[in-house]
């Protein structure tokens, strides 16, 4: 059972060599499409690199609910619905999407998940210790 500074680690080692950025820019508050640069296809590796790390299986769209933004329900001329605000916080909960509820623009999302997302989305997937 790591802990949440091991998980951090780990998630940073996965970005670092995912990203090809240095492990200073890596800090919780970075934002990985903004800060880090990460692109979509990135995100294939990143999600590679945290089951190797961490032995876990992660499911196809359940990090990035990439789905959500083909679905004419949740997405509005560019912009995320209140249906569709209501099923990223169902299938995110461990990012924080009040700022973007603000101004729910699709384009912007990718500016929205941090390192920080990332470790809590890997303590939801792994036991934790304090």
């Amino acid at each position: 059972m790591p802990t949440k500074d091991e998980i951090f680690e780990k998630v940073q080692e996965a970005l670092v060599e995912a990203l090809g950025v240095d492990n200073d820019e890596v800090a919780p508050e970075a934002t990985l499409v903004g800060d880090l640069g990460a692109e979509s296809i990135d995100f294939l590796d990143i999600v590679f690199r945290l089951e190797k790390a961490f032995d876990i299986k992660i499911p196809r769209g359940e990090l990035f609910p990439e789905d959500v933004w083909t679905n004419a329900e949740y997405v509005q001329d560019g912009k995320v619905t209140e249906a569709g605000l209501e099923e990223l916080r169902r299938r995110m909960p461990f990012a924080n999407l009040d700022q973007f509820a603000k101004n729910p623009v699709v384009q912007e999302f990718g500016n929205l998940l941090t390192v920080a997302d990332m470790c809590r989305f890997v303590e939801t997937k792994v036991e934790v210790t304090d």
